[in-house]
């Protein structure tokens, strides 16, 4: 009787307990579900938001350049789809192309000229202007105004003030008795260069400027004063304090100015349009040339694809050797952000 009774008592804990796990099974697997569906909403609303961006990037972007690599295996005018196929033959007709070749070595002297004295010149302004120097809201202002221009609106202006012996250029020269340094200007294959790159560097340096600005302002002043207070000169603390803080965001500078110096067209289509004798010509101005003016777009595809193909291993090799820092620096932060 006693152990009847007792089996009876542990059959209906028994129930009870199987009775509890069930409601709580199910409430688990119907979390489970929202869990599930909270998700594929998410997947599809981002899904969702990406596909327009992805659809424009796609035609804009990725079938232009598709067709301009299958172009470039054409003798094509343009007209049409292109149907002379020649193999790598306008490849090699680059390499063979002295008006290309001074292009790529063109191109280098514009990156090497940025490199080494427009953008230490904008990096000395910036750290003049960060100081308290009276009138400097203004002068930041009359620095970076010239990069608000247009290329076109630059370019005019800057061929009337170096129009070879009539221009503002030269008569300022002969006001002050130097008249003897005014020569050609855009118009001397020695000197038009020289003249392109002090009109890049007026147009574009204060956006560099204004870059710089912006990242000395994330240089914290506890550390300047510290550095004063061990004794440090001004140079020490530009040395050891502010340029190593200051270095992701020249990284950038550089980067944008080496792109810039590759894709170049405007500013030199308007001033001299690759004269006098190709002696000012950069790629895109030659892939104009070629596809717009001489209609062979088979080779200016080329020439596309050529300019395509410099801009992305250096910018892959960039981010892979000189951002990888910024960039691991970037996730991390994001990462401890979102625990």
């Amino acid at each position: 009787m006693t152990s009847t009774f007792l089996s009876d008592q542990q059959g209906e804990r028994g129930d009870h307990s199987g009775s509890g796990a069930g409601p709580k099974t199910r409430a688990a697997a119907r979390a489970g579900r929202q869990r599930s569906c909270r998700r594929l909403l998410h997947w599809l609303t981002a899904v969702g938001l990406q596909v327009p961006a992805l659809a424009l990037f796609g035609v804009l972007v990725l079938l232009p350049i598709l067709f301009a690599l299958y172009a470039s295996f054409f003798r094509w005018g343009g007209f049409g789809m292109p149907s002379d196929y020649t193999g790598a033959d306008n490849f090699s007709r680059l390499l063979q192309d002295p008006v290309f070749l001074g292009d790529l070595w063109r191109c280098l002297l514009l990156v090497v000229l940025s490199l080494a004295l427009q953008l230490p010149f904008a990096l000395a302004m910036a750290v003049l202007l960060d100081q308290r120097v009276r009138g400097r809201a203004v002068y930041r202002m009359l620095f970076f105004a010239p990069y608000v221009l247009s290329e076109a609106i630059t370019g005019v202006l800057f061929s009337m003030i170096f129009a070879p012996d009539q221009g503002l250029a030269d008569h300022v020269l002969g006001a002050v008795g130097l008249g003897g340094l005014g020569g050609e200007w855009f118009a001397g294959t020695s000197t038009v260069m020289a003249t392109l790159f002090l009109v890049m560097t007026w147009k574009y340096f204060g956006f560099h400027m204004m870059l710089y600005l912006a990242g000395l302002q994330s240089v914290p002043a506890e550390l300047t004063e510290a550095a004063i207070v061990d004794g440090a000169n001004p140079w020490q603390r530009f040395r050891h304090v502010t340029l190593p803080l200051l270095a992701p965001t020249l990284r950038i500078s550089v980067f944008l100015s080496v792109i810039g110096s590759i894709q170049l067209f405007d500013l030199v289509w308007v001033v001299t349009a690759g004269g006098p004798d190709h002696h000012s010509e950069t790629m895109a101005v030659t892939l104009f040339q070629y596809g717009f003016k001489r209609y062979q777009v088979g080779y200016a595809s080329a020439i596309s694809v050529v300019m395509f193909g410099i801009s992305l291993v250096f910018a892959l090799a960039y981010q892979r050797f000189v951002l990888r820092r910024d960039l691991e620096g970037a996730t991390t932060n994001m990462r401890g952000a979102g625990e």
